[in-house]
């Protein structure tokens, strides 16, 4: 049977019919997906979403070395996190297969960098794929598997956001069963100690000689040859663009398999074409082990390095010529990404911003919007988890050169757990003195309402234990009296927590709960929290149009010639009926 499937879909599938038994993952787009279609086969196989990807790896290889056939799926910038494991993984190989699935995005369409993960590869040794649709996303996957087994390594299947949420036709198969392999104690091959490492390391040399034979001869790096005057290099997404810039004259190189790189093919094929393009998204990574091979061709000389690409971004560095394009009669609507209506973060940022001579230090999540107007309350953002370690620095360097500048950091629920847990340590043993903020809205928000340790249930639908934020922070050393938990959609509540947290020279953390406004209330959401649905209407009567419920950047209200709130986009919030001077607004009756 044919499917329409996304690239994500795809991978899931394949992984399903790969046999896989073992999956687990830490949300980020564009690789999410993956691991919440791979859920819909739980009768036969066990997903989990991981605290972060560094455990989803980890995981994945316990199950691997458990004899099962294993995957850990994760955005580009989560394989930095998981790069510890990853390394030693590829020196030790696996038992089962195992499959690290990593999704970049080039052009950071959803990322703060858009490193091109295809270096992780080369570095850590490990065989990688790409595929270039959804069908090779399904058949990539399963040959994925049995590469692993069959050269003892794990496996980078390397994927970008066009091929993660493009769609394009799979042909679905049957699972096919893989028998656990029997476990057996192999202490020379699994505990790396220098004395084991040091020989797995000279077999390594064996493995990856092995493999560049197999890349030499694999199906999945093809020649496809229509005249000798210009050749083309390319994977991934990059062929389909190159198809439509270079049609049908042009020969192409399409590789599947680009590490180890079948560089015997890339000889033969560069001999037969006189004209030879290497086209390939972000880094020259295939170009410069072209060229240290000694082979001419055209890349980054004239092929954008940065941003993702697209047939007219390539026609134009190639030929010079751009698309005819038509254009509109209508004026688009510029819309700056926003925190939603009734976003429970908006009233903790609004408080925050009116605070003098403080240091906001920030963390990725939907809350890293509190960095825009008109709250602008923000200051740095770097990685997951770094907003409590970069603020715990800078309050000490600010104590050190006798600054009385307070920080305050924040950071959202999931990623607290994912990798602010251990930095708040550092906090309380270094004995520093910022703010920590948890903005707990219940759930994984960006990447589209992922389960977490903190919601109560799993990715396959389990109740599961809530983790006590308050009683972790009990537990890492943060003192009772310097715990504050808030409503951040209580102004006058949140604001006091601040005012006390930040005139402390101690360790101090303000939970700020409430559930994000667009996601489905669990029960225990329910019983904890008053959800009545409401709505604020503005008196025009009593409005002077002052804008002080404008500023608070919510985008259900309107400001032309009066200030309006619109009833389908409010959510009764009232942070916009607490900060008015003239009470104009008030509850819909």
């Amino acid at each position: 049977m044919k499917q329409m499937m996304t690239g994500n879909e795809a991978i899931a599938r394949g992984a399903y019919e790969a046999g896989l038994v073992f999956a687990s993952a830490y949300p980020g787009t564009p690789s999410t997906e993956i691991l919440e279609n791979l859920s819909n086969y739980k009768d036969e196989l066990y997903c989990e979403w991981a605290p972060n990807e560094k455990v989803a790896l980890e995981s994945a290889i316990g199950a691997s070395v458990a004899g099962v056939r294993s995957l850990a799926a994760m955005k580009h910038v989560g394989v930095n996190v998981a790069a510890d494991p990853l390394f030693t993984f590829a020196y030790t190989g696996v038992t089962g297969g195992c499959v690290l699935v990593s999704a970049d995005d080039p052009g950071m369409h959803s990322s703060q960098n858009e490193q091109d993960n295809r270096n992780y590869a080369t570095a850590a040794r490990v065989l990688m794929l790409e595929p270039s649709d959804s069908s090779e996303a399904k058949d990539f996957t399963k040959l994925a598997f049995r590469l692993s087994e069959e050269f003892d390594t794990p496996v980078m299947l390397r994927v970008t956001t066009r091929i993660c949420h493009s769609k394009s036709i799979a042909e679905l198969e049957k699972r096919e069963e893989t028998p656990p392999i029997a476990y057996e104690r192999n202490i020379a091959k699994y505990v790396a100690t220098p004395a084991n490492g040091m020989k797995l390391r000279r077999s390594l040399v064996d493995r990856l000689k092995a493999m560049e034979a197999y890349s030499n001869r694999a199906e999945i790096n093809k020649a496809e040859y229509n005249g000798n005057r210009v050749g083309v290099i390319c994977a991934g997404a990059a062929y389909q663009y190159a198809k439509d810039v270079f049609g049908a004259d042009a020969s192409y190189l399409k590789l599947g398999m680009t590490y180890p790189m079948p560089m015997d093919l890339i000889k033969e094929f560069a001999s037969k074409v006189g004209t030879l393009y290497v086209i390939e998204e972000m880094d020259p990574y295939m170009e410069n082990q072209i060229k240290a091979a000694g082979i001419h061709c055209i890349g980054k000389e004239i092929i954008p390095e940065f941003d993702e690409l697209n047939p007219d971004r390539i026609r134009h560095a190639v030929f010079g010529t751009k698309s005819k394009t038509v254009k509109s009669e209508k004026q688009a609507v510029v819309r700056p990404p926003t925190l939603c209506a009734g976003c429970p973060h908006r009233g903790f940022f609004y408080a925050l911003s009116k605070k003098k001579n403080v240091m906001i230090t920030g963390d990725i999540g939907c809350y890293t919007l509190g960095s825009a107007p008109p709250l602008s309350a923000m200051d740095t953002t770097f990685c997951m988890g770094g907003s409590i370690s970069a603020g715990h620095g800078a309050a000490k360097a600010f104590r050190q050169t006798g600054r009385d500048t307070k920080v305050v950091a924040v950071i959202g629920d999931s990623t607290f757990f994912h990798s602010g847990i251990t930095s708040l340590m550092d906090v309380v043993y270094n004995k520093g003195n910022c703010v920590t903020v948890i903005l707990d809205n219940r759930t994984t928000g960006m990447t589209g309402h992922q389960e977490n340790p903190g919601t109560g249930r799993t990715l396959m639908g389990e109740p599961a234990l809530e983790v006590d934020i308050p009683l972790l922070c009990k537990a890492i050393g943060i003192k009772n009296e310097n715990i504050y938990a808030v409503n951040p959609l209580d102004l006058k509540e949140t604001n006091k927590a601040l005012n006390e947290a930040m005139q402390k020279e101690e360790p101090t953390v303000i939970v700020a709960s409430w559930p994000c406004a667009i996601k489905k209330f669990s029960e225990g959401d329910k019983a904890r929290f008053d959800l009545l649905k409401r709505k604020c209407i503005i008196d025009q009567e009593k409005c002077k149009r002052c804008k002080a419920c404008v500023r608070t950047g919510c985008p259900a209200i309107l400001s032309g010639e009066r200030i309006l709130i619109q009833p389908e986009a409010c959510t009764g919030c009232s942070i916009c009926l607490q900060v008015c001077p003239f009470s104009a607004i008030s509850f819909v009756e």
